[in-house]
């Protein structure tokens, strides 16, 4: 058997994190990258990440099995007009963009729809570059795939083995649909928590109050407009067809409950939130869905140097792993001063009955 080799155009966070499951699922694997980053490509040779770093996009990306495109997307289109050259007719091409109507565009002006299969792990951090990527990154989730209409069932089939190899989930879509459906369910909510927080930036008062106060609901639902701008500009500018007709649905629905409130309509509030209620509930919430359950503890702690402390020594003696802890300055959507947590409902129920003996007040939930 032929040794699996992967080349790598850009080795940033995703570029980075999938070579790092190659490596950990084929540690005899050949994997070889070029950015503009020297540091990076340094970084990943010294892991021993990858075996070989290129100068340039070159004749050593000729033998690869698999070449990701891992650029900014802007840096696509002069990328695969260079790669060309050096481009055997088995590599399987493929990309990382969360956009993917322009790449195909782009593979069909080269002719090279017979051995693309656009790509889209739908993971990532707040954190970015090739120093914050991990093989873990990719475990269960989801992996679109978007295979050109040209290219054969078994290089979709061999695609799909490596992608599930990495202990992700695939699902295969055209181009368009992806472009939609990740418009709705990642692009426009992106569009709409930048613009809560600028709202709120705004309305704030000079002495910061609403920003000192912003908790639970808020911050949950504006937490992803820390990501990076650069990136989010260039997801609108090359989907904003879908992003423009999912907005104006959006706007309607604001002017529409909007209405409901100014009117005071009970039993129309009620249906909105009641259904939105239970659209939500129904997501999935096991391990393979892309809302986790959260398996959590809150409790009651006195106010004093060493509470914490204290209450994860307690946890320790018990061999109770503590997945997260902190404080709810905010507990508008949860009971108890101290929020703890855990891997599983088992370690819920378990630190529950330590910390209760121990004379605390807990409240236990799991939750997506």
């Amino acid at each position: 058997m032929n040794t699996l080799t992967c080349g790598f155009i850009g080795l940033g966070l995703i570029g980075g994190s999938i070579a790092r499951a190659i490596r950990a699922a084929y540690p005899q694997a050949r994997l070889i990258a070029y950015d503009i980053r020297e540091a990076s490509l340094q970084l990943a040779l010294q892991e021993q990440v990858l075996d070989q770093i290129c100068p340039a996009i070159d004749a050593a990306f000729k033998d690869c099995d698999y070449i990701f495109l891992c650029a900014p997307v802007s840096c696509n289109e002069e990328n695969l007009r260079t790669l060309k050259q050096y481009l055997s007719p088995h590599t399987i091409l493929t990309d990382v963009g969360s956009v993917k109507t322009g790449i195909h565009r782009q593979i069909a002006a080269l002719n090279l729809n017979g051995q693309f299969i656009g790509g889209h792990p739908m993971t990532g951090s707040e954190r970015v570059g090739y120093p914050n990527s991990k093989a873990s990154l990719l475990e269960n989730a989801y992996y679109i795939l978007t295979p050109s209409d040209t290219v054969s069932d078994e290089k979709i089939d061999s695609f799909r083995s490596l992608v599930e190899s990495m202990g992700a989930l695939v699902l295969i879509l055209s181009c368009e649909e992806h472009d939609f459906v990740t418009a709705a369910i990642s692009h426009l909510p992106h569009v709409i928590a930048s613009s809560l927080v600028n709202l709120v930036r705004n309305a704030d008062s000079e002495a910061d109050i609403m920003k000192m106060v912003a908790a639970g609901g808020f911050k949950d639902i504006t937490r992803i407009a820390s990501s990076s701008p650069v990136m989010w500009q260039q997801i609108c500018l090359t989907n904003r067809e879908n992003i423009s007709a999912l907005l104006k649905q959006y706007i309607g629905c604001l002017t529409e409950i909007r209405a409901q409130i100014d009117a005071g309509s009970a039993d129309a509030l009620y249906d909105f939130f009641d259904t939105a209620r239970s659209y939500r509930e129904s997501f999935i919430t096991a391990s393979s869905g892309p809302i986790k359950t959260e398996y959590v503890l809150t409790m009651d702690i006195a106010d004093r140097p060493g509470s914490i402390a204290d209450i994860a020594s307690l946890l320790a003696a018990d061999a109770v792993s503590i997945k997260n802890i902190g404080i709810n300055h905010n507990r508008e959507l949860a009971e108890g001063t101290l929020r703890i947590e855990f891997y599983g409902m088992d370690a819920v129920e378990k630190a529950a009955a330590i910390l209760t003996a121990q004379g605390y007040t807990v409240h236990t939930r799991h939750a997506s």
